[in-house]
Parts: C-alpha cells; structure tokens; sequence
C-alpha cells in the first residue's frame, strides 16, 4: 500500500468514526466524551484531507478554489 492509499484509507476510518458519533449523539446528547471524540475525529480528519490535497489534489469539486475540473485529473481517488 502506497502513501496516498494509506491516507484515503485513514480519512475513511476517521469519517466513518465522525459518522457513527453523530449519530449516537443524536440518542446521548450530554455524553461528553462522544463530543470530545467527535472534536478530536473531525480536526485529524481536516488535517488529513489537507494534507492529502496537498499531495495529491483535491477529493472533490467543492474543495476546489482554483479550476474547477482540476479535480477528475488523474490518478482518481479511488484508483
């Protein structure tokens, strides 16, 4: 596994945690340690998605600021 494989694997892990925490807080809205788990999953998962696009460019067209295809060049996320 490369590098870039590595980090999309890690933001997946992170945004599937961030995910999964939303909606248990949905049900345990005082557990403030779900909260604080949240807060930390969400700030490694924007770090990681920054350095990611840094390397590699952007996931998707939203993050974008620059040209607006720049986004499908290759290689692809999931490729």
């Amino acid at each position: 596994m490369n590098e870039r494989e590595r980090m999309l694997r890690q933001l997946s892990a992170y945004d599937f945690a961030i995910t999964e925490l939303h909606i248990y807080l949905d049900t345990h809205p005082d557990d403030v340690s779900a909260e604080r788990a949240l807060q930390g999953y969400e700030s490694k998962s924007e770090k990681l998605r920054n350095e990611y696009e840094e390397k590699f460019g952007p996931l998707t067209s939203i993050n974008e600021t620059g040209n607006r295809w720049a986004w499908i060049a290759d290689p692809w996320p999931w490729n």
